[in-house]
């Protein structure tokens, strides 16, 4: 893989130390946020139907679990908008602080949360408000960090710098499913149900500060206190009050917000299906053990982490679309492979299935975060990104371990779910032919908002 390291990769606002810092602190904190984010899915399906929902069977208390998992998804969009609006007026970097310190102290209230045992229906009710907090959060943090690394960057490699905060992703799973490998490698099952489970939602306290102090060292994008400056001009010149941004970005930019919210969907839900889900299948349908899984999760996100930014320097180089359909089509292909991988049993066998698709999905995320922000002008970026991203996340990843848990239990196959993956990735192929090209736009343009409306 050919790395950009000239100075010109970064603009001259950001020479290369400050560039560096900003991608740096771009994929610390994304990683952090994903790892409180990704841990509460890991413990929803390992322990959280026993240890807030035991009056159920196992297979139902983890479709409550798994409910209560969704409910972070359907506060994304909100935290979305909240976030986005004031991205686009008061800037980046704040609000990721915001984000940052919300995600993580919801985390730690987790660890704190006493069980269904000891207080009884008002611990899944306190669950479900920090899950809340923790979509919130996370709704406003995708849009900020891959903005901030995209308004920092150059055109001609910005596939390749913005797929850095994508690899937080990866990054968040691999030390939220490590820690949990850990536990699961050293404690009893009746241990680790009791209290064991509380330690990686504790140790996200840690993980915030760390964070906090790297991400409160980088300077705002300069491509937006440009846009501030000149929309601060324009608004002095006609002494007339200015759109709020969602609503300036959804009147003028819907379809925008649809394609991105197509291209979200089978990433999304393929995603959720490898990561989540598959430590229910293996487990409860394969008698995978489940250190092994967890194992193989932690291996196969570590081939992730060194795919997303492969495939996002190839979309710097053949386009952001062909990128994103090559892994849709892959992902359609795989869902239908996946599973009897895993009903193979073993170590390698999960790894496979895993691996593979992670890969695959790597194709569809690697070039997104590039993607996204050229879809928008500078003044409604932060909020047009977040929309149409976070949306799709409500009906994709929120649900996706939901509805294949059900589909498994009402059918006894894997194959509806395989259909179910597929079904997304063709939808997925539909929005990216529907799309246009936006590898090498400028960021920067004064009336990309105004042309990029007029298109259509």
């Amino acid at each position: 893989m050919a790395v950009p390291n000239s100075p010109s990769d970064a603009p001259a606002a950001a020479p290369r130390g400050s560039f560096a810092k900003v991608v740096t602190s771009s994929l610390i904190g994304t990683t952090v946020e994903w790892y409180d984010f990704f841990l509460y899915g890991s413990a929803a399906a390992l322990v959280f139907g026993v240890v807030f929902f035991p009056e159920s069977d196992p297979l139902t208390g983890v479709l409550l679990a798994f409910g209560t998992y969704a409910i972070g998804f359907v506060a994304r969009p909100l935290g979305g908008l909240v976030f986005g609006h004031f991205g686009d007026r008061v800037g980046r970097k704040k609000l990721l602080v915001i984000s940052l310190l919300m995600m993580g102290g919801a985390t730690f209230a987790i660890g704190l949360l006493p069980a269904y045992a000891t207080i009884g229906t008002a611990a899944p009710l306190l669950l479900i408000t920090l899950r809340v907090i923790q979509g919130f959060a996370l709704g406003g943090e995708w849009g900020g960090a891959v903005l901030l690394v995209s308004e920092h960057g150059s055109p001609k490699h910005r596939g390749f710098w913005a797929s850095w905060p994508q690899a937080g992703v990866p990054c968040g799973n691999l030390l939220a499913t490590a820690v949990l490998a850990v536990l699961a490698a050293t404690m009893a099952d009746s241990a680790f149900e009791a209290w064991g489970w509380r330690i990686p939602f504790l140790l996200s306290g840690i993980l915030v500060i760390v964070g906090l102090y790297v991400r409160l060292a980088v300077e705002e994008s300069p491509v937006f206190q440009a846009a501030a400056a000149r929309a601060a001009q324009a608004r002095a010149g006609r002494d007339a009050g200015e759109r709020a941004p969602v609503v300036e970005v959804v009147r003028r930019h819907w379809r925008e917000i649809l394609v991105a919210m197509g291209v979200r969907l089978a990433e999304n839900i393929s995603y959720y299906v490898i990561t989540a889900f598959i430590l229910v299948y293996a487990v409860q349908e394969a008698g995978v053990e489940r250190g092994t899984v967890l194992n193989a999760l932690l291996a196969a996100a570590a081939v992730q982490l060194v795919a997303i930014p492969i495939w996002g320097t190839l979309s710097d180089r053949f386009g952001r679309r062909p990128v994103i359909a090559f892994g849709a089509i892959g992902t359609g292909l795989w869902a239908f492979a996946f599973f009897p991988i895993i009903d193979a049993g073993g170590f390698g066998m999960v790894l496979a299935a895993a691996g593979v698709g992670l890969v695959l999905h790597a194709a569809m995320y690697g070039p997104q975060a590039a993607f996204f922000s050229e879809l928008f002008g500078t003044r409604t970026r932060y909020s047009g990104a977040s929309i149409g991203y976070q949306l799709a996340s409500i009906v994709a990843g929120g649900l996706a371990p939901l509805i294949a848990t059900w589909l498994l239990s009402t059918f006894g196959t894997s194959v509806p779910v395989s259909v179910y993956v597929a079904a997304a990735c063709v939808l997925t192929v539909g929005a990216v032919a529907a799309s246009r090209e936006t590898r090498g736009r400028d960021l920067d343009d004064p009336v990309f908002a105004e042309r990029s409306a007029g298109k259509g």
